[in-house]
């Protein structure tokens, strides 16, 4: 008999367990937790953002939500509601042109004034919104009323 024969068989190695994982796989669980709570965070952030903003500063939004609240006034005498305007115009420009004595500006033109900071708007061609808060008995047709309306809320977005 030889010495090896005398030898035990061999043992097999004990099958290799799932847990604990090797750190490769720890790290892609991190990864993926991470990314997870990212997105989770990104979208909870869009969902707050109002649908409206469109990347307005805060003053554009506060005179659109005023203007908004201004109903026109159809089939009814519109110099109050014009006076509302030029008066939400004119706050919003002493905050934005503090140095351009823009306040003062009365007729024309203020009218020019406006035109020069955003000329889509074509503000100069509605004289009546400076004339018609001194008319008694100024009345605008709901089409007129509808345009100047979209014509203010376009200056508002707009003006540089």
């Amino acid at each position: 008999m030889t010495a090896l024969d005398e030898l035990l068989p061999p043992i097999p190695p004990e099958p290799v367990s799932w847990w604990p994982p090797a750190p490769g796989w720890w790290l892609l669980a991190l990864t993926l937790l991470l990314a997870g709570i990212g997105l989770y965070l990104l979208r909870r952030r869009l969902r707050r953002r109002p649908p409206h903003a469109g990347g307005l500063d805060p003053l554009r939004l506060a005179a659109l939500d005023e203007l908004n609240s201004l109903r026109p006034p159809y089939g009814d005498e519109a110099g109050p509601w014009l006076q509302q305007i030029n008066a939400l115009l004119k706050r919003l420009c002493l905050q934005r042109y503090p140095q351009s004595q823009c306040q003062t500006l009365t007729g024309r033109a203020w009218l020019a004034f406006l035109d020069s900071r955003c000329p889509s708007a074509g503000l100069t061609r509605w004289m009546v919104l400076v004339e018609g808060a001194y008319r008694p008995r100024c009345r605008l047709d709901d089409k007129s009323l509808d345009a100047l309306r979209q014509a203010i809320d376009l200056w508002i977005r707009k003006h540089v």
